[in-house]
């Protein structure tokens, strides 16, 4: 995977900008709020319909402008592609795929891309939605059936908890839910066992890299944690373990008005040695073990998709100490990877890697 060429106009403070990234390592320098994390944050657009940043997409329109467009040129497989992005201020985000309208959920898997930020260093002592969020990142790339499973689940849930807040007020019958809870259970059924291989993989990957980057610290395992499970999850017998959680919960479902029991509850469990990482391992060994699992989620979609994703770097080299900072760089370039890499201090690359561009009031011109 490859991007060739990143076009901004009115987009956040860029009014007219194009970006030809080299294949390798591209680092963009500059002081904060001069709009280094806004060429970041259009690739990670361009790869999963949505900004890690907002959730308005008005946001991303240069202030003044009435609309914004971003246009990412890549490489896929040997295969040149085009995603545009045309946002508004008053209007639906409009996006194309080499000339032809697609909508926002078929943006996810055609650009594949891998964001690491300073927030993700917390990836493993934050909160459980956190963890959740990376998973269903990392599949929805690598696998378009997972994703499509994962918008049906969603659509269903919420379906379901505008369901219970009617009953709950009594506007709607009690046996109505039947209607619902049986297609939940069955789509649930299959989020599960879709991430439970996924997870299983990722463990495997995660270990390896992780003894890599630490020094031949103790080995990181990762296993998926079903919410009201106790123990391995029995993939044979799920449906019927859902059916029944779902009928124990759901007068109380009711009285909240909103489904207790499914996949938007799971997590995701980090141990080395033994040790529970999110509870009892020191910060050192929390951060270690982000990065390793931010680096096989590279490995994860190059197995998946047969090449690495790009990799973006959001000023997460100010939050990494200089021999993690190290083993993160050497693995990119023995990869080969092409990464994006926003810093404000260029003495975090001591051996000045790759190609250097210089950020200033939205302007990107290269060194």
């Amino acid at each position: 995977m490859q991007i060739n060429k990143i076009t901004l106009r009115n987009y956040r403070n860029y009014t007219d900008q194009e970006i030809c990234p080299a294949p390798g390592v591209n680092i963009f320098l500059g002081k904060n709020a001069q709009g280094k994390t806004n060429i970041v944050e259009a690739v990670r657009f361009a790869a999963l319909g949505r900004s890690h940043r907002t959730a308005r997409d008005a946001e991303l329109v240069k202030f003044g402008a009435d609309e914004a467009r971003a246009k990412i040129e890549f490489e896929k497989m040997g295969v040149s592609n085009t995603v545009e992005l045309s946002f508004f201020t008053h209007g639906r985000l409009k996006a194309r795929r080499n000339g032809g309208n697609i909508r926002r959920k078929d943006l996810v898997g055609a650009l594949n891309a891998v964001l690491f930020a300073p927030e993700d260093l917390f990836l493993i002592k934050g909160a459980p939605d956190n963890r959740r969020r990376f998973l269903d990142a990392e599949m929805s790339q690598a696998s378009p059936p997972y994703y499509a499973e994962l918008l049906t689940y969603t659509r269903l849930m919420k379906q379901r908890n505008t369901l219970l807040k009617d009953i709950r007020d009594g506007l709607a019958d009690r046996r109505s839910l039947s209607l619902w809870t049986p297609q939940m259970i069955a789509c649930a059924a299959k989020l599960i066992r879709r991430r439970l291989a996924a997870v299983k993989e990722l463990s495997g990957i995660a270990a390896a890299l992780q003894q890599r980057i630490s020094g031949g610290a103790a080995e990181m395992s990762i296993s998926y944690v079903l919410h009201g499970y106790d123990g391995e999850p029995d993939t044979t017998h799920l449906e019927q373990w859902y059916e029944a959680r779902m009928r124990e919960n759901e007068e109380l479902d009711i009285i909240r008005g909103t489904t207790r029991i499914g996949p938007h509850r799971d997590d995701l469990s980090f141990t080395a040695g033994g040790t529970d990482l999110r509870a009892y391992g020191s910060q050192g060994q929390q951060r270690t073990a982000a990065l390793s699992l931010k680096l096989s989620e590279l490995e994860f979609l190059r197995q998946a998709a047969g090449e690495y994703p790009v990799l973006l770097l959001d000023d997460v080299m100010s939050e990494l100490d200089l021999d993690r900072r190290r083993n993160l760089v050497g693995f990119i370039e023995r990869e080969n990877i092409q990464t994006l890499i926003t810093a404000t201090d260029g003495s975090y690359f001591p051996d000045h890697i790759g190609k250097y561009w210089h950020v200033e009031n939205g302007h990107v011109t290269a060194e």
